[in-house]
């Protein structure tokens, strides 16, 4: 029997789990926060460069989940994986974090380690994040189906929080802590490789209170054959040949009916992912952490150059990427506690608004005796200016000409907008997290958290597909990509409407008692057997 969360009918094992997934996050996010700065400006690369090397990054991110899922479901099992996958992140981090050290070798070295670092990162946490999810589910009992709905809540929860202090902390690490007589990337670095460390103890101590569902063969295998024989054997079969409900029934001759049904099971659940990456390609264009750490990034490129933050705007700019993060953690317990049961009763684009930025001083290169700093004022991100300089009483002056306003539109009337995107992102996600889980057979719960992952990674390819290839002004793309969401809402009710529930743990009683049927009739034949046997020879031996 699992121990019990302080009489709860919550297993104890989930807070490890719980605990696991807010430092694997802290260390993620921590990470990718200051990576685009990192680029810019200690390898020295240009913008087109390391946006593209920080897309490929984060796509791979979300295309490796599919191999974890794989070795666990079929080779080792979760429990081993998410420690061996770990132990690989950890191994990344540390990479990543000896190359940001300048007196290690010189700048192609930096380069190899980096790249060396992120590819690691990538399979790290790509191939952890469905295990993790599903490993948790796993904790819970038949009759724990209302905790396990609120764990992917509170494990939704666990990630916005490592992201939440994670953007905020490593930035500030990095600009505020000097080493090697610059800005110190190798800490800002470092941190999140111990948070990751952190993660990997904390899931390790856990281990004696874990639910360990053991590995079911090579599943992938087992499926890829059986559909292949399947579309083979209805290729080839005659025209006379009974006919078949459902086309993987022609594998019936080869492979067991219950692997036939897990598949099945399997296929409705992504036919039904097909439409979705259109959300994430929506949601990305104005919330996205992508565009938060472009803007960090510029924020803080600009605060390197002149080596002094700017007063009175980094807490209200912080606060504003920290939006999207806290409504979640708000909304969560408000959507569990209040509105679901709620609805259960009754059965039923803006662009970013700039931030006002003070340019303390900008060096003037003509005559250093005589123009040693300019003071610009206050700028308004979004206007254009024109500077004079004019030699007043010996010293050299800048007046300033607007040639474009600035936006006057006060930053709130956004919060509306993040409030329905929060609200949309609540109900997608820890939804489809849970449905993913509770839809799919006990040896493919892996693969389907997998699948469930990989609509994030193709709404991220729908995005670069579009913005790089149809060149669309930004308005634009949001009226685009808003119309064809809603098309993808129509399309996926009809779906939604014909999709029939899959209930694994009934197929698990049903071919159990299969099981246990057929071997109840082998024992009768053994025993037929032996009677007949016993007989020959007592007639034998009367001869």
């Amino acid at each position: 029997m699992a121990k019990k969360l302080c009489g709860t009918n919550y297993p104890l094992s989930i807070c490890f789990i719980v605990v696991n997934e807010f430092c694997e996050r802290f260390s993620y996010y921590g990470m990718k926060a200051v990576l685009t700065l990192y680029f810019l400006s200690y390898l020295k690369w240009d913008k087109d460069l390391s946006t593209a090397v920080y897309h490929a990054f984060s796509g791979l991110c979300y295309f490796t989940p599919i191999l974890g899922a794989l070795i666990a479901d079929s080779w080792l099992g979760k429990f081993k994986t998410i420690i061996y996958l770990s132990i690989v992140y950890v191994i990344g981090h540390v990479i990543k974090s000896v190359g940001a050290i300048p007196t290690v070798g010189n700048k192609d070295v930096h380069i190899a380690l980096s790249m060396l670092g992120l590819i690691l990162i990538a399979f790290g946490t790509g191939g952890i994040k469905p295990c993790v999810a599903a490993f948790g589910g796993d904790q819970f009992d038949e009759d724990s189906m209302k905790e396990r709905q609120k764990f992917f809540s509170i494990f939704y929860m666990s990630i916005n929080a490592g992201s939440l202090l994670s953007t905020v902390i490593t930035p500030v690490l990095r600009g505020d802590v000097k080493c090697f007589g610059e800005d110190c990337y190798a800490l800002a670095f470092g941190v999140p490789a111990a948070l990751m460390m952190v993660a990997l103890a904390v899931f390790i101590f856990g281990s004696s209170l874990y639910k360990k569902n053991p590995p079911q063969g090579n599943i992938l295998l087992q499926v890829c054959n059986c559909i292949g024989f399947a579309i083979k054997n209805r290729w080839n079969s005659s025209k006379s040949a009974p006919k078949r409900t459902h086309w993987l029934d022609w594998a019936e001759d080869k492979y067991s009916k219950r692997l036939i049904e897990e598949i099945r099971m399997v296929l409705r659940v992504l036919v039904l992912y097909i439409p979705l990456p259109m959300f994430w390609a929506l949601f990305d264009q104005q919330v996205q952490e992508d565009s938060a750490q472009i803007c960090t990034s510029c924020f803080y490129e600009l605060q390197f150059k002149y080596q002094k933050q700017f007063s009175g705007n980094l807490l209200s700019y912080i606060l504003w990427i920290m939006l999207n993060a806290l409504m979640i953690l708000l909304f969560v317990p408000i959507f569990d506690l209040i509105i679901y049961p709620l609805v259960s009763l009754c059965r039923i684009n803006i662009r970013f608004i700039p931030f006002l930025c003070r340019y303390p001083s900008v060096n003037c290169s003509a005559r250093p005796e005589t123009c040693d700093s300019l003071n610009l004022g206050l700028l308004d991100f979004g206007a254009s200016y024109t500077f004079i300089l004019l030699q007043e009483s010996g010293t050299i002056v800048a007046k300033r000409m607007e040639d474009v306003e600035a936006n006057n539109v006060h930053i709130a009337w956004q919060i509306p907008q993040y409030v329905l995107l929060t609200a949309g992102e609540v109900m997608f996600s820890i939804t489809g997290l849970e449905f993913s889980y509770s839809q799919a057979p006990t040896n493919m719960k892996s693969v389907l958290q997998a699948g469930w992952l990989l609509t994030v990674a193709f709404g991220n390819v729908i995005v670069l597909i579009v913005a790089e290839g149809a060149g669309l002004e930004q308005w634009k793309e949001f009226l685009l990509f808003a119309g064809l969401l809603l098309g993808v809402c129509v399309i996926f009710s009809i779906m939604a409407y014909f999709y029939t529930n899959n209930d694994p743990e009934q197929l698990d009683k049903i071919f159990l008692e299969d099981s246990r049927w057929d071997e109840d009739e082998d024992d009768n034949m053994k025993k037929k057997n032996e009677e007949i046997q016993l007989n020959k020879a007592g007639k034998s031996t009367r001869l």
